[in-house]
């Protein structure tokens, strides 16, 4: 792909600004496209019903150690856990940093992206104005997230009372005030949208199908990430055995308050994180049930046979991977167990076709995304050579996971965080770019970079805590 490229970047997300940054790194032209109003994707709060993002007291579930992109540590008195403005102005003063801000066509929703006679991309749009464009790129870069396309639960039924999803929870008002609530899931979003509930709530209950590993945002006093990160040297399966362990050191054991209890070992499914929420059951303001089996009007029937009445049903079931700019005749993942694309951002058939962001690690994709968007910059500049038979190359990941991750389309882009740097370092590394040794955790990491804003930025701005 050598000679002068133009990008299309979709998204200005954390993994959109990603790809902006190393687009400019590179000396690529390219433009990224943001249906929003501000960067940050779904970390730009929004009131508003229908807009994905974060409800009003969201903090991140991964430490910022590992969550920061490595090239631009958060500042220094961010804690431990930054809530959801901090985030957006990090994301905010990084795109400054790095010149990608003003590259970035905010208020315009990409209705098509069509792969041209050229090998390249026609890529449409519809502004602010309403105002209809269609352009044509060399590459194009998706970034446009997995977390925005509601994905409700169907049961036989209806439900005559308040029926959301966590797409549309923004946080707890009167209007919650001593209803009685049923969450259903318990990955992270629901274990965060009980515990905000359940503060105000007359009764909270969270239905759960199967049993889930409850990871403490903290473990002997260090960030859970960082605790694990400590242990990442140990083989996989004693890793596990022994993070169920402390799990059932520190909190005891599932089944003696209602929980059900895990047979599969932590690891081998998305953990929750959530400090509260096993404490909120202990205490009697969250109360466990089981699988939904049916709705009857302003009652509920579990799969133990056990009815109850709800005033309000708030949905916490995942998202569906989609693209609304492709036709899903092209590419549609929808549906797919494990999503077929190397590195889980190259496609076999189409090579100016990238992916930025589309995995969900065990830790924070942020800087995994940065990653890619650099690998995939190489590969624009010629620095770097994709497998010759992708398809087998897919098909070796989707038939080697990092842990025995459970079926379903929960894990279909389920990745360990240090398993997936190290395979992207690697090929990096093909590239003669040389990331050097994983984080340790600590500040020195970023010895050699300046200080977010600070007197060497690009752009002269300084991040300002929120």
């Amino acid at each position: 792909m050598a000679g002068a490229k133009r990008v299309c970047v979709i998204g200005a997300g954390p993994a959109g600004i990603a790809a902006g940054k190393n687009c400019a790194l590179a000396g690529l032209a390219f433009v990224v496209f943001e249906k929003n109003d501000k960067v940050g994707g779904n970390w730009v709060f929004n009131a508003k019903t229908g807009h994905s993002s974060v409800y009003e007291n969201t903090h991140i579930i991964s430490s910022k150690t590992w969550s920061e992109y490595e090239d631009f540590p958060m500042p220094a008195d961010y804690p431990d856990y930054p809530n959801h403005r901090q985030l957006q102005a990090y994301f905010e003063s990084y795109a400054r940093h790095f010149g990608v801000y003003d590259r970035i066509r905010f208020n315009t929703v990409v209705t098509s992206a069509v792969k041209n006679g050229d090998g390249g991309w026609d890529i449409a749009w519809v502004d602010a104005e309403g105002r209809e464009t269609t352009e044509a790129f060399d590459v194009l870069m998706v970034a446009n997230g997995h977390h925005w396309n509601p994905k409700f639960p169907e049961y036989e039924g209806k439900f005559d009372g308040k029926y959301i999803h966590s797409h549309d929870f923004k946080g707890v008002n009167e209007e919650w005030r001593g209803k009685n609530v049923l969450v259903i899931g318990a990955g992270n979003s629901a274990c965060d949208v009980a515990v905000e509930t359940a503060r105000i709530a007359g009764k909270v209950c969270v239905s759960m199908r199967s049993p889930q590993w409850f990871v403490p945002k903290y473990i002997f006093g260090k960030p859970s990430d960082v605790f694990a990160a400590q242990t990442k040297w140990l083989p996989r399966p004693i890793k596990q055995w022994s993070f169920a362990k402390i799990l059932k050191l520190l909190q005891g054991n599932y089944k003696n308050y209602g929980l059900p209890e895990n047979t599969a070992l932590p690891l081998s499914h998305h953990p929750t994180l959530n400090s509260d929420f096993i404490d909120f059951v202990r205490h009697g303001r969250i109360g466990p049930r089981p699988g939904v089996k049916r709705l009857l009007g302003d009652r509920v029937e579990f799969t133990d046979g056990r009815v109850e009445a709800f005033d309000i049903i708030c949905a916490c079931t995942g998202f569906w991977i989609s693209f609304p700019f492709f036709d899903p005749k092209f590419i549609n993942f929808q549906h797919a167990a494990r999503v077929p694309l190397f590195r889980r951002m190259m496609h076999a058939e189409h090579k100016t076709l990238y992916f930025i962001g589309l995995f969900q690690p065990l830790g924070c994709i942020w800087p995994l995304a940065d990653y890619q968007a650099r690998l995939a910059c190489a590969e624009i500049l010629g620095d770097y050579a994709r497998p010759a038979d992708m398809a087998a190359a897919i098909q070796h990941e989707i038939e080697h996971p990092h842990f025995k991750f459970s079926a379903g389309l929960r894990h279909s882009t389920q990745v360990d965080y240090h398993a997936f740097r190290n395979e992207l370092k690697a090929e990096l590394k093909k590239a003669g770019i040389d990331i050097g040794a994983a984080p340790a955790g600590v500040a020195s990491k970023y010895k050699k970079t300046p200080a977010v804003g600070g007197a060497g930025s690009a752009s002269g701005q300084r991040l300002q805590s929120a």
